[in-house]
């Protein structure tokens, strides 16, 4: 087992890059970050936890030698770390499962398989990639990117613009307050919650799917009284999954 703790003021930036296993990071009100890392003992040979700047790494060195995306060993590594409030969170993975619990800055994500959760929220932006993982997020504040092949993606409120793209995977955006959001799919389900108060501009269809509303649809801008109401722009397709829109409690 690997254990390192570091002196890190916000701005810090948590950058975790394994091919497989766990990897689980809480924050906190200190201003230090604290890594452990534990798994096959021949892969902890090559692991590299290092702190530069606001920035604290944690590397599976010789990547090409060991396949980064193939290791040879059968096993996976576990990271588990502690960071303060506020600070962001990059990971590069294949397989891993990534989980984050309390209050974060941005959020990167690249995985092959590994699934992506957060209980807690981002005051900053969230861009996940993944292929077959699920992307469940409590709350983002800033915007939010996700591309997903086969995975379903559910993100409970999001205050920023929404941009996703899914081929099979469903996609439920529980609560939206404004800004826009842009939706792509080829077989999955896609159901949006606008919140209370909020206007609805849309511009949406399936192919073979169907369309429902609970929220009025805008056909042109909004005047008058209502023109001061956030809004949330919607323009999305989907081929044979239904798109649903309804309002959030």
């Amino acid at each position: 087992m690997l254990e390192h703790t570091f002196q890190t003021p916000l701005p810090v930036t948590l950058e975790v890059s394994i091919p497989s296993g766990d990897i689980e990071v809480e924050t906190d009100g200190a201003d230090e970050t604290s890594v452990t890392v534990d798994g096959d003992e021949r892969m902890l040979e090559h692991v590299e936890v290092h702190h530069s700047g606001n920035r604290v790494s944690v590397t599976l060195r010789e990547k090409g030698k060991l396949g980064f995306f193939g290791s040879i060993f059968n096993g996976g590594l576990r990271v588990q770390a502690r960071v303060p409030h506020g600070a962001s969170v990059r990971v590069k993975t294949a397989s891993a499962d990534t989980e984050l619990q309390g209050h974060f800055g941005a959020l990167e994500v690249s995985s092959a398989s590994g699934d992506v959760r957060l209980r807690g929220e981002l005051v900053d932006d969230a861009t996940i990639k993944t292929v077959s993982g699920d992307v469940e997020l409590e709350r983002v504040d800033g915007d939010l990117s996700v591309q997903c092949v086969s995975g379903d993606i559910r993100a409970r409120a999001v205050a920023g613009s929404v941009d996703t793209k899914s081929v099979s995977g469903d996609i439920r955006l529980d609560a939206l307050t404004t800004g826009s959001v842009r939706f792509t799919s080829v077989s999955g389900d896609i159901e949006i919650g606008i919140a209370q108060g909020s206007l609805l501009d849309v511009d949406a269809g399936s192919t073979s799917g169907d369309l429902s509303s609970e929220v009025p649809l805008a056909s042109e801008p909004v005047t008058g009284e209502g023109a001061a109401a956030p809004t949330v722009v919607l323009r999305g397709r989907t081929v044979s999954g239904d798109v649903r829109v309804f309002r959030a409690g």
